[in-house]
């Protein structure tokens, strides 16, 4: 060992043979992992992430994307933005400005159809809000502005019928603000209206033409879940109660889309402690009830019970892991879990749906530099990290068909996120879930149980191969989308470095396609 450092030292000190240089440049790249996707598109805008910001809306419908790009000015401290429409190959359309009024501040994004609509609220008055509605196939803009008259905080915004869907935090509630863009009025929803904590998830559903809203609510011992329907306008059309008569409370669910005679409602379940979860559950909202108020298409799957659930531990860990909880069943009947679930929108798939969560916990760091009276280290918030995706097939009726899980690496988001995208792949049998990690597109096939490798990987492709060799680093602000077909979108900030020529700095987009 002492004579291989030696020789190592004495080549760093003379330098390496030239001929072994050459190798070591040469060397023939890897072959990419099974099933990589294909990049067969990129654009890129000469933008900087420290004087710029980029909103990016994909537009199923018509294959199209929309940018909305804010730019720092030169002259003024009032930002520039600006509207590009983007097609299929992600070649640019158009290009429209955006005149912003001053001191408003961009808040969220979201699309119906061919419309985007672009929610500002002003700086020191949040109650003040200013909405841009583009006509994506057009490129007309009509803009709107409301005063609410009550400082909020927006959690999320949805568009249906031509109308806005704002989830917004008033005082010490949840509640929903209805914008309509016709009339230029505004109304709260007295029909959702929930003390925080509630958990509150939202549908807007394009099939039905409804709103829907699934609350949770608890009195400290119990607790169950509210799910309404809305029209458009913001009528209240239907209000139902699912609660379990056991000793399980109900944390919070997704509702599938489609009219009265598909409705899936498929959750989390915890027992006791409303922060963590022990399963899912999934109940039939069309099979009714029975006269005591019981819902007999009510089942619940307990995650000891999954069979992928546990992947992310080393097998022999996982084997003690479920020893212990068989004893645990056994003497006090029943083992009780702590996670924390992300829910994501139902997706019809194989004349059923499918789901996927993810699992997160928050993260603290500890200032050892400063510590509290009690002499301890100060702990502080440091965001939510995300450590696997579990992946579950139902029937229309509540079935749980299968399960799978996508362990993922290094996820940390100050706001809790949306990590994962998922897409079904051209033979309607498997799902492709990915996600970006650095300069890396990490992603997962998914074919019903069936397992399969969780750290397949690749470059984000910056150029062709035949042109000059590139590499991207320090990609940041980025995320990936769900397209069109089997194609999602990579997006974000990234420093290019070419081998001979001149390094780059750009916002990217490329197209991820998997066959």
């Amino acid at each position: 060992m002492k004579h291989v450092l030696l020789a190592f030292l004495l080549l760093s000190a003379v330098g390496w043979p030239p001929d072994a240089l050459a190798q070591r440049r040469h060397q023939p790249k890897p072959l990419p992992p099974a099933n990589a996707p294909t990049q067969s598109a990129r654009l890129e805008l000469s933008l900087e992430a420290y004087t710029s910001d980029v909103q990016v809306q994909v537009l199923p419908d018509d294959s199209s994307a929309v940018l909305l790009v804010e730019q720092e000015s030169l002259v003024s401290r009032h930002s520039k933005y600006n509207f590009h429409k983007l097609d299929h190959a992600l070649q640019t359309s158009w290009t429209k400005p955006l005149e912003v009024p001053k001191d408003f501040e961009f808040t969220k994004i979201c699309a119906e159809e061919a419309m985007v609509y672009a929610l500002f609220q002003r700086g020191s008055q949040s109650h003040k809000l200013w909405v841009a509605a583009l006509n994506s196939r057009t490129g007309e803009i009509s803009t709107t502005t409301f005063d609410t008259k009550v400082s909020d905080e927006v959690y999320e915004l949805k568009a249906l019928g031509g109308n806005l869907f704002v989830t917004v935090q008033v005082e010490q509630h949840v509640t929903v603000l209805l914008l309509n863009l016709r009339t230029g009025q505004h109304q709260f929803l007295p029909s959702v209206y929930e003390p925080v904590p509630a958990q509150l998830t939202f549908l807007a559903d394009s099939v039905s033409k409804r709103a829907k809203f699934v609350v949770s609510q608890t009195n400290g011992v119990k607790s169950r879940l509210q799910v309404k329907q809305l029209s458009a306008q913001g009528k209240l059309l239907r209000t139902e109660y699912v609660q379990a008569a056991s000793d399980r409370g109900l944390l919070t669910a997704q509702i599938s889309p489609g009219d009265s005679t598909e409705r899936l409602l498929t959750g989390t379940y915890t027992l006791r402690d409303p922060r963590y979860s022990q399963g899912l559950f999934a109940t039939d909202l069309a099979a009714g009830v029975t006269p005591t108020g019981a819902r007999e298409s009510l089942r619940f799957y307990d995650f000891f019970n999954f069979k992928h659930f546990f992947d992310f531990m080393h097998p022999a860990r996982e084997a003690r892991f479920r020893q212990r909880g068989a004893r645990r069943r056994a003497t006090a009947g029943q083992f009780r879990l702590h996670y924390r679930l992300l829910m994501h929108d139902l997706l019809p798939f194989q004349n059923g749906y499918v789901l996927v969560a993810e699992v997160y916990y928050p993260h603290y760091r500890y200032d050892s530099y400063g510590y509290s009276y009690m002499m301890s280290p100060v702990r502080s918030f440091d965001g939510y990290r995300t450590t696997q995706a579990i992946i579950c097939g139902f029937d229309r009726h509540g079935n749980l068909l299968w399960d799978n899980n996508f362990v993922l690496k290094d996820v940390q988001h100050t706001d809790l996120l949306e990590t994962v995208r998922l897409r079904p792949l051209p033979d309607g049998k498997r799902l492709a879930l990915a996600y970006l990690d650095d300069d890396q597109i990490r992603y997962k096939i998914i074919d019903r149980t069936a397992p399969s490798p969780n750290d397949l990987s690749v470059p984000i492709q910056t150029a062709p191969a035949t042109t000059a060799k590139e590499q991207g680093t320090s990609t940041r602000n980025a995320g990936m989308l769900a397209w069109y077909g089997n194609r999602f979108l990579a997006y974000g900030y990234q420093h290019v470095r070419v081998d001979g020529g001149r390094d780059r700095d750009v916002f990217f987009l490329n197209t991820v396609a998997f066959e």
